[in-house]
């Protein structure tokens, strides 16, 4: 392959990465509202554990408590052992107004707990494993018949690798140029 289709390759990956990606990544700047527990909130009668099960919570994610204040409260605790075993006489933070918002501001697990602990022995507990924020894949095809552009990208750097695999490629042809991040 020629230089000249070398560099029209690059430039069709470069148009492409600035006008398709970056917009692409903007989407997840609106942090998702949790409402944990779902429509029955935080009481013992909710199964806390299935209902985020399948949740992803991400950095700049909120998590909303709502619960009947005078009959409960909750605890955020500092280790996965206070956590198991509803120690909750050294907490973080306690919430006590009925309906608390938890912003998600970095990434680790965060250990809430009821502040009743026969509640919290009945499994009114939630840990939250809170991902690095995650960005989007958009695959593009370029404007000519014999050419596809490929473009994505995940992970906002390689320090997260054990969540998100990044890379970059560009496929002009039968060239394929590859970038890891």
């Amino acid at each position: 392959m020629g230089r000249k289709a070398i560099n029209l390759a690059i430039a069709i990956f470069l148009v492409n990465l600035v006008g398709n990606i970056m917009p692409c990544i903007a989407i997840r700047a609106v942090n998702k509202h949790h409402v944990v527990g779902g429509d029955q909130g935080w009481d013992t009668s909710t199964d806390v554990a299935s209902w985020s099960a399948n949740k992803n919570f991400h950095v700049g994610d909120i998590i909303w408590f709502t619960y009947a204040a005078p009959l409960e409260g909750i605890t955020e605790l500092k280790t996965k052992g206070e956590f198991e075993s509803c120690e909750t006489s050294n907490p973080i933070k306690m919430y006590t107004e009925g309906l608390n918002q938890v912003t998600l501001d970095g990434e680790g697990s965060r250990y809430f707990t009821s502040t009743n602990p026969e509640s919290c022995k009945k499994g009114l507990k939630l840990h939250v494993k809170v991902l690095p924020v995650m960005q989007p894949i958009k695959q593009v095809t370029g404007a000519a018949s014999d050419s596809v552009v490929e473009v994505g990208a995940e992970g906002p750097s390689t320090s997260h690798a054990k969540y998100y695999k990044g890379w970059s490629s560009l496929k002009y042809k039968d060239y394929k140029f590859t970038a890891a991040f």
